[in-house]
């Protein structure tokens, strides 16, 4: 396949994740608005993030970040040489130790989880009475959702190590279907005190066996038939080599949870500063997803290929290629986020329970955490290329690094500035987190041709500029001419500038000869 083909089929990929992603992130953000119309930035609000935190950093650790890693280039490996059956016999068999060690780990913390809460958000001892009681409450409600969405990855590793996207792309939006639909029920049903959050939280349990279930079908259609096996001692070689590459991807991740960890130690000192940045940090997820993990995805089964024909230069081509297509998409989200924080902030959030006050200290994390976007998506396009070649330990020291660097800022400079310090050291630690894998992939992999993506970062950084000047000028222009404080009002400060904004982009990369943008001008010209 020639070099454009192979840009061609991760675009159109990528674009497929992209578009079921971003169906999942626009109901995400419905979610979020439910849940500040509800919630705000109150006790309930911080006792939830809290709670919820726990099997998210598990699920993170475990589920969809090391368990991925590790099982796509296995079971594309296992599919490649020994055939359908076999590799569908491995899934069977991880999933059922699976529902062994994650139901053992669920069990425990729901037993242990005041001592858990404890570690987490000590202070919340000394807050609102019974906040702490109900954050061991929800953190109880909430622990099975881990072993939903660690079966959850199995499925979605089978189906893309397939090259079927779809399902798996659109399995989060039924995570936040569900949501919706209980968190709907609350508010039109004019539940309150502890129970909005009590339901809420059962909302997120439905939602993640929603996330697992609507993945089973097309594994039924390609042929998987669940057999559950067991191989706790992983007599298996193929078993054996997950969890050789899971080991160090949980070294690595773990040092990035630890860092969550002490982030949410030093966010509950400060009232409502763990909801700011959950709300603050959600929103950043949605280009994240659509681009960053759209690309991501795509690229991890790129390399399972290229490693098992031990194509190193092949794999190269697939990293630039995604490095590119990151750079194309992520710069213009950056300056967006940065330029039009607060009126976006105010536009999704803004009703309810959450105040003006909680739009100006939302938006100000969400200005620090965007200066991370490019490098926290690059990275998920460079890291699972180190697990493909069986160097996870790289990825392991590059997380370390990262982790080291933001505590550090965290612990010099919170005491002075507060809650925002946190977004500004994951963004920092995300960019240093990428300049050690850039690098590393360079030395131990293969060679990456620095100078053309250096001069295709350059393009997309001027017009990226030259976009956000565009934006400021509209927004400005647009505040003084209008007034009023009603959702159409919002809406026309959020949303003409952003259109200003993607014209603007696009004429600057095609004055530029940004070649994305011809590859995306030619597919619509194709279409009409």
């Amino acid at each position: 396949m020639s070099g454009s083909a192979k840009k061609r089929v991760l675009a159109r990929a990528a674009g497929l994740i992209s578009a079921a992603t971003m169906l999942s992130r626009l109901l995400g953000l419905i979610r979020e608005q439910l849940f500040a119309a509800l919630m705000g930035a109150s006790f309930l609000a911080d006792a939830f993030v809290v709670a919820f935190r726990i099997p998210n950093l598990l699920r993170d650790l475990f589920a969809e970040g090391a368990l991925a890693q590790a099982f796509i280039p296995t079971f594309k490996a296992d599919l490649k040489h020994n055939g359908r059956d076999s590799a569908y016999e491995l899934g069977n068999r991880l999933a059922g130790t699976l529902l062994v060690v994650i139901g053992a780990i669920v069990t425990a913390a729901v037993i242990f989880a005041p001592q858990i809460v404890d570690v987490l958000a000590a202070d919340f001892r000394a807050d609102e009475p019974g906040k702490f009681a109900l954050t061991v409450t929800l953190t109880r409600i909430m622990m099975p959702f881990l072993l939903f969405v660690s079966l959850s990855a199995v499925a979605m590793g089978m189906l893309n190590a397939q090259d079927k996207y779809g399902a798996p792309a659109l399995a989060p939006a039924m995570f936040n279907v569900a949501s919706i639909v209980v968190g709907a029920s609350i508010y039109l049903g004019h539940v309150e005190g502890k129970w909005i959050v009590i339901g809420w939280s059962l909302g997120t349990l439905l939602g993640g066996l929603m996330q697992l279930g609507v993945q089973l079908p097309p594994l039924w259609r390609s042929g998987f038939r669940p057999k559950l096996g067991l191989d706790l001692k992983l007599a298996d070689s193929r078993m054996r080599r997950i969890g050789r590459l899971m080991l160090p991807a949980i070294a690595g991740l773990a040092a990035v949870q630890v860092n969550i960890i002490v982030n949410t130690m030093f966010a509950t000192s400060e009232e409502g500063a763990a909801a700011w940045l959950n709300y603050a940090f959600r929103f950043l997820q949605l280009p994240i997803g659509v681009f960053g993990v759209a690309i991501a995805t795509v690229s991890t089964t790129r390399y399972a290929d290229s490693a098992a024909t031990c194509d190193m230069e092949d794999m190269c081509k697939h990293l630039v290629d995604g490095l590119r297509l990151v750079a194309f998409l992520t710069v213009p989200s950056m300056v967006g986020l940065i330029v039009l924080g607060e009126p976006i902030i105010q536009l999704i959030y803004q009703r309810g329970a959450f105040g003006v006050s909680d739009t100006q200290s939302t938006a100000a994390a969400l200005q620090f955490y965007a200066t991370g976007l490019v490098a926290y998506s690059a990275v998920k396009v460079l890291a699972p290329a180190f697990y493909a070649t069986d160097m996870a330990r790289i990825a392991v020291v590059a997380s370390i690094t990262a982790v080291a660097g933001n505590l550090i800022i965290n612990i010099t400079l919170h005491g002075t500035y507060g809650y925002r310090v946190l977004a500004f050291g994951t963004a920092a630690a995300a960019i240093l987190n990428f300049t050690v894998l850039y690098r590393s992939f360079h030395r131990h992999i293969a060679r990456i041709p620095h100078a053309a993506i250096l001069v295709h970062v350059v393009r997309v950084a001027i017009a990226g500029a030259i976009m956000g000047a565009a934006v400021w000028a509209s927004h400005r222009g647009l505040a003084a001419e209008i007034s009023g404080t009603g959702l159409g009002h919002r809406a026309l400060l959020a949303f003409a500038p952003i259109l200003v904004g993607i014209v603007v982009y696009a004429g600057a990369c095609s004055a530029l000869r940004v070649e994305e943008v011809s590859h995306y001008w030619g597919k619509l010209r194709r279409r009409r």
